[in-house]
């Protein structure tokens, strides 16, 4: 017998309890639990939140790196109608002070490695009403444990509703203080269906969820085997032998940032054989360097690759890349794009200015509109106004084209747009050319002021081990393959570059150094 379609994020859980009860749901570290037990937790984590007087419209916040416990609190308290938001573990304090404040968390679970932080702002979040601590491995004295223990199991509540929010994530902040986007039931079962497209689990098969939960990468992730009933195992970082440790407990079905890939075949043989157990790689979240690309698919020839493009407001993805297109031999140009728009997702190019829509192949704003999309920002009806249209069209502020049959290739986002003497440059086709040089490891391009231009196209790029490069020698290598104007004007060599926790580079805090001090500035 098949699962019925879900209106709820919890549904699945709860059927696969009821038809495969004894069958392995979730493992983490050393601990297994069966979809039995997996619900039986959940429900009690409800009736926990509901003997702590949280009902429909509450919300409750997660402060920790993974932990089933994340997913634990978000299905039980969405059963009651109330939402979890989940903060960036990464956080200084100030920024948990923000996010907890702003989702107005009535109950707050916390890791206790992350207590000093709580400790050093508790009178500061006003809203907490209790503080419940959570040990990596449930341990004596686990404060998160006992509650579950002495709690009630307790089934959804006849209130709650499809469109009720169940999650609030807080978008990365690299342009300021970050936005708690509304996710609905209705979004994630919506993203769970339609992003399923090309995954096709098989009996044995187990999901590997390393990225982390305060993103939709991880949190969007965790659904898929929660909605096909295979079993998870999650790993606390996503750092080489957690990842080893997971594929060696049987886990073949993955999504992590490219970052990764780099990191495992530059391991070694035995690291590079042993990922090659992998049936199905899953990247996004940040661009995958063409040469990088090709030495992964070379690496593990019987891997599935899949590229997906997505943002938080939709849930997690809205485009994907699927295997066949990664080694389509009649168009190797589409080993760049993202793909092609999910299904239950409609996609249009527009002008930024003129809102008119452009023609095949002309670069302009990705917009979106699907019923993944969120209910809006927290707090912010003026800014949810400005992104998403009266007809329902989300705006991303991505910058990007599609061919004639549909893929999408995104250029960049629209604040990373440099314009030098009037032309417009898109840093990601620079960068690709750039990612081409054998010194080169990891590049980004950026504007910086320039009296002339207005702006001057910089790169700043970390090399391989034991690489060297010049500068001229970097320029030279662009000027090959790109007009002047596009090339680099000046190079910066880096140890590394810096990143946000889910593997994106920080252009802002690349170009922050050449506008400050400036009247107008692009950071």
């Amino acid at each position: 017998m098949s699962a019925p379609e879900p209106s709820f994020i919890d549904e699945r859980l709860d059927w696969w309890a009821q038809h495969t009860p004894d069958a392995e749901a979730m493992t983490y570290g050393d601990r297994t639990w069966t979809w039995a037990q997996w619900n039986d937790r959940v429900r009690r984590a409800a009736g926990g939140l509901r003997a702590l007087g949280i009902s429909r419209g509450d919300t409750v916040a997660f402060l920790d790196k993974n932990h089933p416990a994340c997913v634990e609190i978000t299905h039980a308290a969405a059963s009651v109608g109330a939402a979890n938001a989940i903060v960036n573990w990464r956080s200084a304090g100030d920024e948990v002070d923000f996010a907890v404040n702003d989702s107005g968390a009535r109950v707050l679970f916390v890791g206790v490695e992350l207590m000093p932080t709580i400790d050093r702002i508790r009178d500061r979040l006003g809203s907490v009403e209790q503080v419940i601590t959570v040990t990596p491995d449930g341990a004596e004295g686990d404060e998160y444990e006992a509650w579950l223990a002495r709690s009630e199991p307790t089934p959804r509540q006849p209130e709650v509703e499809p469109d009720d929010v169940c999650l609030v994530m807080y978008s990365s902040g690299t342009t300021g203080r970050p936005k708690g986007v509304m996710l609905t039931h209705r979004n994630m079962v919506a993203h769970t269906i339609n992003a399923h497209e090309g995954w096709g689990f098989d009996p044995g098969d187990k999901s590997m969820v390393s990225m982390p939960l305060f993103h939709v990468g991880g949190t969007s992730y965790v659904m898929f085997g929660l909605y096909d009933g295979i079993p998870s195992v999650m790993t606390r970082d996503p750092d080489g032998a957690s990842l080893a440790g997971a594929i060696l407990k049987g886990a073949n079905r993955t999504f992590l940032v490219p970052a990764v890939l780099a990191q495992v075949l530059q391991s070694g043989p035995e690291a590079v054989q042993l990922f090659g157990r992998l049936k199905t790689y899953t990247y996004g979240a940040a661009p995958m360097p063409a040469p990088l690309l090709r030495a992964a698919m070379q690496a593990w020839p019987a891997t599935d690759f899949i590229h997906v493009y997505g943002l938080t407001e939709v849930a997690g993805v809205a485009t994907h890349l699927l295997p066949a297109a990664h080694r389509d031999p009649g168009h190797p140009e589409r080993l760049v794009s993202a793909g092609q728009p999910l299904p239950g997702c409609e996609l249009r190019i527009v002008d930024p200015v003129t809102l008119q829509d452009l023609p095949v192949g002309e670069h302009g704003e990705i917009w979106l509109r699907t019923p993944q999309l969120m209910k809006g920002f927290l707090h912010q009806p003026e800014e949810t106004a400005k992104v998403i249209t009266s007809d329902g069209w989300f705006r991303t502020g991505d910058v990007g084209r599609v061919d004639d049959e549909g893929f999408v290739f995104v250029q960049d986002r629209i604040k990373d747009l440099i314009i030098s003497g009037g032309e417009n440059i898109y840093s990601p086709e620079v960068e690709r050319v750039l990612a081409e040089h054998p010194a080169v490891m990891e590049v980004a391009i950026i504007g910086v002021p320039d009296d002339r231009w207005g702006e001057a196209v910089k790169a700043v790029v970390s090399l391989h081990a034991g690489a060297s490069a010049t500068e001229s020698e970097l320029i030279d290598w662009c000027r090959e393959s790109l007009a002047g104007f596009k090339c680099p004007k000046s190079v910066d060599v880096l140890e590394a570059l810096p990143r946000n926790p889910t593997g994106k580079i920080l252009k802002r805090e690349l170009r922050r150094p050449y506008w400050e001090g400036r009247d107008s500035a692009v950071v």
